[in-house]
């Protein structure tokens, strides 16, 4: 387990990320109980990114920022207050995956909590993709977050926005950076002005109520689609990585 252990020391943020809502609405105060806000500390500044609860001691997310400290915070819909529902719990231990390159292939971290959360209405588990699940072209599926929801225009309350799965060929026709259907998931309809955008990665691409993707990257101003992380390409590693680890207690 050590090759796939990395302290939180070295800091990597790329400017190009997906993540912020463009073309969404305020979501419905803790309708999305398994999402995690992340404060990650780099040497430099504190960035803020998304997550998920999959565990009740580990949280997954984006591979492609981390930092020399990450806090997450749980149950929280406005972010801006100490609500009653959050749960404010550091993080022990970040697991990269093994592969991770700086073309986000293999974008997928596992963060392990100093503490169990507490499981409550607003603090809940996101199921993963049993065996390989199907993503079909023409599905529409959830993305949250709590990024800016324009240019320039931010928010402190989770958004969420209905996206639409694309052909491979939209993403591959698109992108210099290599697209790999094996490992990706190409989201958003280029029609619309809907999309994740900057400052949110990690989210998670949610079909009904299934986590299959991971919010990876995207183009500067938002452009759809958008390139994520196919979760069932990566179920063993995820499940190898937990087990692990025995389940800690709350103290």
């Amino acid at each position: 387990m050590k090759s796939l252990l990395l302290l939180l020391v070295f800091p990597l943020c790329p400017r190009t990320e997906a993540g912020k809502i463009l073309g969404g609405q305020e979501a419905v105060a803790h309708s999305h109980p398994y999402m995690a806000f992340l404060r990650i500390k780099t040497p430099t500044t504190t960035k803020e990114y998304g997550g998920f609860l999959v565990r009740e001691d580990f949280v997954l997310k984006a591979a492609h920022c981390w930092g020399s400290s990450i806090t997450v915070v749980l149950g929280a819909h406005d972010i801006k207050h100490n609500e009653q529902t959050q749960q404010i719990i550091p993080v022990k231990k970040a697991f990269l995956h093994p592969d991770y390159n700086s073309n986000y292939f293999n974008d997928i971290m596992l963060l392990q909590l100093k503490k169990k959360a507490k499981l409550t209405a607003e603090v809940s588990l996101l199921k993963l993709p049993s065996g390989h699940s199907q993503v079909i072209p023409g599905m529409v599926c959830t993305v949250a977050g709590w990024g800016h929801i324009g240019q320039n225009i931010s928010t402190t309350k989770l958004h969420e926005v209905q996206l639409e799965i694309q052909k491979d060929k939209e993403c591959l026709s698109r992108y210099t950076k290599p697209y790999n259907s094996t490992i990706q998931i190409c989201v958003g309809n280029p029609k619309e002005k809907k999309n994740s955008f900057q400052g949110d990665s990690g989210g998670p691409l949610v079909c009904k109520n299934v986590a299959l993707g991971i919010v990876s990257f995207g183009k500067k101003k938002g452009t759809p689609p958008s390139v994520y992380t196919r979760i069932s390409s990566f179920q063993r590693w995820i499940e190898k990585t937990m087990k692990s680890f025995k389940l800690q207690g709350q103290d």
